[in-house]
């Protein structure tokens, strides 16, 4: 067994962001923490790690804590510490049921994601990508794309979830005199109108989703959606991959009721080689990197970890090292 039986124990399970001294330094100076280091990609490994150090915490990427990883670290486990904002990858109902805590770092990005969210919408209304792939083949020709191409200000941005990034968008637009709608089932206190998914799927010219990944949520733009689109939107999605049905977001931006689409995030990870996407038109892809800036990345390693060390020193009745970076998710 890894660890003293008096020592405090945590579980690291994955990261593609570095190496994790940092984080290790962190947890060892603070909890004076005995830092399990793995690399996990299941939940059958995640479960294999747990049984052999029994950790007080878990700090997880993509590695999923599923039912059988909770009730494995129940009795030990006192917090699970996600490396990132979305939570799907862990099971928080059996987490709640065990009595362990699930935080996330939702705060890091939140300027990040948005600009992104902007740069891929402006960038598909305006047609960069034809644009830049027409020159690039050796034509100069800006006049066929002017009926295809219309002002913001007469524009329709409808928000698929109307949190801190999905406000932060709007504002973005409004200097342009967008007119701004939202779906979304929590309460309104931003000003901006509220409508049903069918009505927004009939008004909005650009979409841009904002949700967290649900049982609800899931594929919420599909056929069904994308049959009701009437004003050939641009869709843009920066939040959780399993919110699209890509194969029918590109069937329906080859045959005309899409006239761009931007994704930065998808159900698999990375996108195979052999995704239709990858050979669209009228399409910006990239590798899940809205959330990327040189401010984000130092916050969002140090978050998941102050999330630990704050959770283990209030249970101790100690002052925290740190202040935490989230509340319970």
């Amino acid at each position: 067994m890894r660890g003293m039986a008096m020592t405090r124990t945590i579980l690291l399970t994955d990261s593609d962001l570095g190496d994790r001294v940092e984080e290790v330094a962190w947890l060892k100076s603070a909890l004076d923490a005995d830092v399990v280091v793995a690399d996990c990609v299941t939940a059958a490994d995640v479960a294999r790690e747990v049984r052999e150090c029994r950790p007080e915490a878990i700090v997880t990427q993509w590695a999923p804590i599923d039912a059988t990883v909770v009730a494995e670290a129940a009795g030990s486990c006192r917090i699970i510490s996600r490396l990132g904002i979305g939570i799907d990858m862990i099971d928080t109902e059996a987490a709640s049921a065990a009595g362990i805590d699930v935080r996330n770092v939702a705060h890091y990005c939140t300027e990040e994601v948005a600009t992104h969210a902007v740069a891929l919408a402006l960038a598909l209304w305006r047609r960069v990508p034809d644009l830049d792939r027409e020159v690039r083949a050796g034509h100069w020709a800006a006049a066929p794309h002017a009926p295809q191409i219309s002002r913001l200000s007469g524009a329709t941005l409808g928000l698929v979830g109307c949190g801190r990034i999905g406000r932060l968008v709007a504002r973005a637009f409004e200097v342009w005199g967008t007119q701004v709608i939202a779906f979304d089932p929590a309460p309104a206190h931003d000003g901006y109108e509220r409508v049903g998914l069918d009505e927004l799927a009939e008004r909005a010219d650009i979409i841009s989703l904002h949700a967290p990944l649900l049982d609800s949520t899931r594929h919420i733009i599909g056929r069904d959606f994308l049959s009701a689109v009437s004003r050939r939107p641009v869709l843009v999605n920066t939040s959780r991959g399993g919110l699209v049905d890509v194969d029918a977001a590109v069937a329906a931006l080859d045959d005309g009721r899409l006239r761009g689409l931007g994704l930065d995030v998808f159900d698999v990870e990375p996108l195979p080689v052999d995704a239709a996407i990858r050979r669209s038109a009228s399409t910006i892809i990239t590798p899940h990197a809205a959330w990327c800036s040189a401010e984000a990345l130092p916050d969002l390693r140090r978050g998941a970890i102050d999330n630990v060390i704050d959770a283990l020193s209030a249970r101790d009745g100690s002052s925290p090292a740190t202040h935490p970076s989230e509340v319970r998710a």
